[in-house]
């Protein structure tokens, strides 16, 4: 299915390529949301070290997508070829947020990535760097003000190492499930 994949970096290549692909990046439809699913799941599982039992997941995730839909953009790393097939390996989303206009300026927008995640056997074969490249080249295309992201501890250094930086003290979270702090 991978009709629409880019060449991208360390060794993936798009379909027609003279190279054996190693794996594509593509855009992915609503073809793809139950590999998207399954990924979301084997992130879970992978963490977990064990099956999760949720035979309602798939349909959950289904309704899922189809409400954010209009305001993400989805990436899908996939290894095989046109002949045997394509396997899904991993994946990365962008949210669209659109910065209400206000006088003297029409506003923006920004992307936050998310829900990266790479199958562990393919995560040192240039798969994230791809997804991310997408995302960010995505970024260039729409005209982002900026690309924002919450790394997990792990990865960090991953973003670090891809030209994001810390936003600094900015950023406030409030659970509204949270006792208030008496102080």
């Amino acid at each position: 299915m991978p009709e629409s994949a880019s060449a991208s970096a360390s060794g993936s290549y798009g379909p027609g390529s003279a190279a054996r692909p190693e794996f594509v990046v593509r855009v992915a439809d609503e073809r793809d949301v139950e590999a998207l699913a399954a990924l979301r799941r084997a992130w879970l599982e992978e963490r977990a070290g064990a099956p999760v039992d949720d035979p309602g997941f798939e349909a959950a995730f289904a309704q899922w997508w189809r409400t954010e839909q209009p305001r993400r953009t989805f990436w899908l790393a996939e290894v095989g070829s046109d002949r045997a097939g394509w396997t899904p390996i991993g994946s990365i989303n962008v949210v669209e947020i659109v910065s209400m206009p206000r006088p003297g300026s029409r506003g923006g927008r920004v992307g936050q990535v998310g829900n990266a995640f790479v199958l562990a056997g393919f995560a040192d074969r240039g798969v994230p760097r791809a997804l991310l490249e997408a995302a960010v080249d995505h970024a260039g295309e729409r005209r982002y003000r900026r690309l924002m992201l919450a790394p997990t501890a792990g990865s960090a250094s991953f973003y670090r190492r891809a030209g994001f930086a810390p936003a600094g003290e900015a950023l406030l979270v409030l659970d509204p499930f949270a006792a208030p702090d008496p102080a």
